[in-house]
């Protein structure tokens, strides 16, 4: 039997419905117009979409985590491109520590990295500070941005590089007109991979958030703590939402096949 089979494609179906299956049912329920967690069979509504936007504390919450995000993938990046064009690019002393080092916290718990950001913080007394929670979260996304860039700096063919330098070219404008742009699908990859981890992280958040820096997850968590509404549904399929209309443009514009081999 070969691989494409109609069993191996029933099988990849029934993998594929499995994933999506809770997805969609959280969708559906967010337009349920009942005042429990139910599926619309009375029609849709928007109310519990409309109750999510005038409630202040979810829209503060998500404008705490979209910029926690937007920074927190952005400084990954910059951390991550000379790092990774360090250890893909030049052998040195502690090159495997180095990289060891920098993809570290795929291995460790975030539970466990919670519990010493909150230690750390509250001997240094940075306790409740937005800057610390960014610094946090750099440390648990830049792995996946290293990933994708040291794949897409192994694939990457110097001779032009060679080239642009036989032509007079700087170092400097080697790396801005010639290797940026080469490896840019999986430094946007990365930077999107980035800001999705940030923006839904909870567990390692849970511990370093103050009242003032809750991120939307932390929010989330908290109110289902108390109430068993649909808003949750409401807000989870506002996330479900943003996340595919933002890996749609990411495929339009460069192709989601480029950036997971890493190449241009």
């Amino acid at each position: 039997m070969t691989r494409n089979g109609p069993v191996a494609l029933l099988f990849h179906a029934l993998v594929v419905i499995f994933m999506l299956a809770p997805l969609a049912i959280v969708c559906l329920v967010a337009f349920t117009p009942e005042n429990t967690l139910s599926l619309p069979t009375k029609g849709f509504s928007l109310r519990w979409f409309e109750a999510v936007f005038h409630h202040p504390d979810f829209v503060q919450s998500f404008w705490n985590s979209l910029w926690l995000a937007f920074l927190a993938a952005t400084l990954a990046v910059a951390l991550a491109v000379p790092a990774s064009l360090a250890i893909t690019r030049w052998e040195f002393p502690g090159r495997g520590f180095l990289n060891a080092l920098f993809l570290s916290p795929l291995i460790i718990p975030h539970l466990v990295l919670g519990v010493a950001m909150l230690r750390l913080f509250a001997v240094i007394g940075a306790t409740g500070s937005f800057g610390w929670l960014v610094a946090a979260h750099i440390v648990i996304v830049t792995p996946y941005v290293m990933r994708l860039l040291i794949a897409a700096i192994s694939g990457f063919d110097r001779s032009v590089e060679q080239a642009a330098f036989s032509l007079g070219a700087s170092e400097a404008t080697v790396f801005r007109r010639v290797t940026l742009p080469m490896i840019l699908p999986g430094v946007t990859g990365g930077w999107l991979i980035a800001f999705i981890n940030s923006f839904d992280e909870l567990t390692m958040s849970i511990f370093i958030t103050s009242p003032s820096t809750v991120t939307l997850p932390v929010r989330m968590y908290m109110y289902a703590t108390e109430s068993i509404d649909p808003m949750m549904a409401a807000v989870s399929a506002l996330i479900i939402g943003i996340t595919a209309v933002a890996v749609l443009l990411l495929d339009r514009v460069y192709g989601l096949d480029r950036i997971l081999v890493g190449q241009h």
